[in-house]
């Protein structure tokens, strides 16, 4: 439960700036996510961890009802007033916890969930959760960071994320990913994998981070190694961390 109420404290008092946030908002992985969805328009879709609501937001239009679940009150609120702005209403809202969906089984056609698992301390739960709500052939559209399959190389990322962010769990690997799909009685139907670029200081600041802490995380990325440095195409100039480059995956798997 600590980590859960660490999600609740960090996105609750972030809500507004996450509303905002360019890479939620703008991001050419959302556009992805609705091209590889199949709909005709009598869909029931399941949009879990909301955050913002820009996914709700997106498939609002093509869709019969979108539910948007979150576990932060205070996302909510900043959801609702986004997407009831844009003139949609044909979205309920739900405050609940990913690993113990609210709802009965087989009772959506799409579950979509994205840039939030790597918050989930039990992502394993969270797949079973989905896949338990599904209907059977149901579309799971599942988008979020992902770490390289190298050790190394996880262990900066997933470093860096908790630094910047004590709610983060951990961002997982492609593999493990579609392991934990098909183990969970999914067929992986199509997935992308796209670079994400991150500039550090709006980065920083959508987690309010303090000063001093930002400046600990930006020394610890400019001591990484120089192989590190090359992966994730840190940017360095006048000795401040101006950006860095991450990868995500969009993955849309079918239940069976």
């Amino acid at each position: 439960m600590d980590i859960k109420n660490d999600v609740q404290k960090q996105f609750g008092k972030s809500a507004d700036l996450y509303v905002s946030s360019t890479i939620h908002k703008d991001g050419k992985d959302l556009v992805k996510l609705r091209e590889m969805a199949s709909i005709i328009g009598e869909e029931t879709l399941l949009d879990v961890a909301t955050g913002g609501g820009h996914t709700a937001n997106a498939f609002a239009p093509y869709v019969k009802l979108v539910t948007a679940v979150d576990l932060t009150p205070e996302m909510l609120t900043a959801a609702v007033k986004f997407i009831k702005g844009n003139g949609h209403r044909n979205i309920d809202f739900v405050q609940g916890d990913a690993e113990n969906l609210p709802f009965p089984n087989e009772g959506f056609d799409i579950v979509t969930c994205r840039i939030a698992p790597h918050h989930f301390p039990n992502v394993k739960k969270f797949v079973e959760e989905v896949h338990r709500v599904l209907k059977t052939n149901g579309q799971f559209l599942l988008d979020d960071n992902v770490v390289p399959e190298e050790d190394d190389f996880d262990q900066f990322y997933n470093t860096i994320e908790k630094l910047r962010d004590y709610s983060h769990y951990r961002a997982w690997k492609k593999s493990e990913w579609l392991r934990m799909l098909e183990m969970s009685g999914f067929e992986i139907y199509e997935w992308h994998r796209f670079d994400k670029t991150f500039r550090f200081d709006p980065w920083c600041n959508r987690m309010n981070l303090p000063q001093d802490e930002k400046e600990k995380l930006a020394e610890y990325m400019k001591g990484a190694s120089q192989k590190i440095k090359n992966k994730f195409k840190i940017v360095i100039e006048a000795d401040e961390i101006i950006s860095f480059q991450g990868e995500a995956v969009v993955i849309k798997a079918i239940k069976r």
